[in-house]
């Protein structure tokens, strides 16, 4: 890593710099809401009760995200949706506005002060 055109990827350089949301106390509770009901969904997913050790040798999270039920998709779309609203963005954001609107607001973050 770091020779060359590699990249080095620090806690600095990548997640310290990050645009995170200001979310409100409603923000953070819809979100934390939707993060519990997505992890509570796979857990269930990958360990049913009752199954057998085989059964569960075939649940792996990998093999859940590939199948990508409707209900998986249902439950990352409210969690998202829940986190654009922290940011005040629209739930039908496009992927390009998204990149778009973390870039504008790193760039703003980062300015120096006047």
């Amino acid at each position: 890593m770091g020779v060359g055109n590699d990249l080095r990827y620090t806690p600095t350089t990548c997640f310290e710099t990050f645009p995170f949301p200001e979310p409100t106390e409603e923000d953070r509770a819809s979100i934390s809401e939707a993060a519990r009901r997505l992890d509570e969904l796979r857990r269930n997913w990958l360990d049913p009760e009752g199954a057998s050790e085989a059964d569960l040798k075939k649940r792996t999270l990998t093999n859940l995200y590939n199948s990508r039920p409707t209900w998986l998709d249902n439950a990352h779309k409210r969690l998202d949706e829940a986190v654009f609203a922290a940011y005040g963005w629209p739930a039908d954001v496009s992927d390009e506005d998204i990149l778009k609107n973390l870039l504008a607001l790193n760039l703003e973050r980062s300015a120096p002060l006047a």
